[in-house]
């Protein structure tokens, strides 16, 4: 700093040291012109070279994420042993007899459609008798289900089963 090759700039108690530009030659426009025209090709060159090595990336997790050959071996047997052992299991249904007869399902059938019947009959007296309940109460449907301890099908993801 004291031989005037580098310039000193102080900042409360920091020192910044940094090269002295007036000692250096002036650039003509034409050397500013074609370091121009070089900076824009090494900056095509490098968005070049970052897609490059995006895709190269891109292809190096697909591979990473993709199975092996000795896995989808492995994967193969796998599926091939299970696929035996339902063929075998199918084998054994078809061939058991055991099965349940015609007048069998028919009376489940009529105790489903019963049970189901008389769910649906129950579900719209206490909704009426809620809503009833409902149209003088001061609070939300909720809140009042709250302070009941009242709980409902849909709170339990339950759905009444389809007709069969």
């Amino acid at each position: 700093a004291q031989q005037g090759r580098v310039r000193e700039k102080v900042y409360g108690k920091q020192k910044i040291y940094f090269a002295d530009q007036e000692q250096l030659p002036a650039a003509s426009d034409a050397e500013l012109r074609g370091l121009d025209g070089e900076i824009a090709a090494r900056s095509g060159q490098l968005q070049a070279l970052q897609q490059s090595c995006r895709h190269m990336e891109a292809e190096l997790k697909d591979l990473n994420s993709s199975m092996t050959t000795p896995e989808i071996a492995r994967e193969i047997e796998a599926l091939r042993k299970d696929c035996a052992s339902y063929t075998e299991k199918l084998e054994r249904i078809k061939s058991a007899t055991n099965h349940v007869s015609p007048e069998e399902k028919e009376k489940v059938c009529r105790e489903q459609q019963l049970y189901r019947r008389e769910w649906r009959r129950r579900k719209r007296m206490a909704t009426e008798l809620l809503d009833a309940i409902l149209e003088g109460y001061p609070k939300s449907k909720k809140q009042f289900f709250e302070e009941v301890g009242i709980e409902t099908d849909e709170d339990h993801g339950v759905v009444l089963p389809a007709t069969v």
